[in-house]
């Protein structure tokens, strides 16, 4: 069973910086995409950034030259976030996702989420 847990969530100030850790239960190159997405109150799930297993990034235009998403070689990936801003509090999901060719919907696993709130 596949298991994805995010950890390092918190309050911080506005300016401040946050690092999130997503753990995988396996190794993170068994999945072709990972990522991170959050959730504002009352408001959906979007995309914040995603890295593939061949290194290639993708980031929201709300967090781009603020946030990095990183890995190491084995099971964890990394969501780097400086200068936070008060919109950027919300749930942060981790994200990994496994392509089944083009007959078959890929594999899709989520974490429970880390709350991020800015404020001060």
């Amino acid at each position: 069973q596949v298991q994805l847990v995010e950890s390092g969530g918190g309050l911080v100030q506005p300016g401040g910086s946050l690092t999130l850790s997503c753990a995988a239960s396996v190794s993170i190159f068994s999945f072709d995409t990972m990522g991170w997405y959050r959730q504002g109150s009352g408001k959906q799930r979007d995309l914040v950034a995603t890295l593939t297993s061949t290194g290639s990034t993708n980031y929201a235009d709300s967090v781009k030259g603020r946030f990095t998403i990183s890995r190491d070689n084995a099971n964890t990936v990394y969501l780097q976030m400086n200068s936070l801003k008060p919109e950027d509090t919300a749930v942060y999901y981790c994200h990994g996702r496994i392509e089944q060719g083009i007959a078959a919907l890929p594999l899709a696993y989520w974490g429970q989420g880390t709350q991020v709130t800015v404020s001060s």
